[in-house]
């Protein structure tokens, strides 16, 4: 496969983790300003479950070690292609890079757990629908 198509696709998987990481982040704001501003979709069941799963799944790899699917898949690509690849998870890897922050893994693991958490306590902070209209 040539070294820019191993790029491109290395690259998507980039931008469809930084969408996953948008849509966990800015869902959990989305649902306590949609709250205070009476957005109904914020309560729609199935956004609600996708949201509750999205965190979830970030909060059981990072008790249990394991690198996002995403990231291990990105590296693989970009060391295929021969282009310099990061150590660490995702999160860890642009945190370093945007803040300048290097933090022990056990710290990503109470911000996400606490992050989770807040996800979780929306469900009876701002109860989503009965069923899906």
């Amino acid at each position: 496969m040539p070294q820019t198509l191993l790029l491109l696709l290395a690259d998507t998987i980039l931008i469809l983790h930084v969408l996953f990481v948008a849509f966990v982040v800015l869902g959990l704001l989305a649902v306590y300003a949609g709250y205070f501003l009476s957005w109904r979709w914020v309560r729609h069941r199935l956004f609600r479950i996708a949201h509750l799963c999205a965190i979830g799944y970030v909060v059981v790899q990072a008790w249990l070690g394991i690198v996002c699917p995403l990231t291990t898949w990105e590296m693989a690509l970009r060391e295929k292609a021969g282009a310099d690849i990061y150590a660490g998870s995702f999160i860890q890897h642009w945190l370093h890079n945007l803040l300048y922050f290097t933090a022990p893994e056990w710290v990503f693991i109470l911000i996400y757990t606490a992050f989770g958490s807040l996800v979780l306590a929306s469900w009876w902070v701002v109860r989503p629908d009965k069923r899906s209209r």
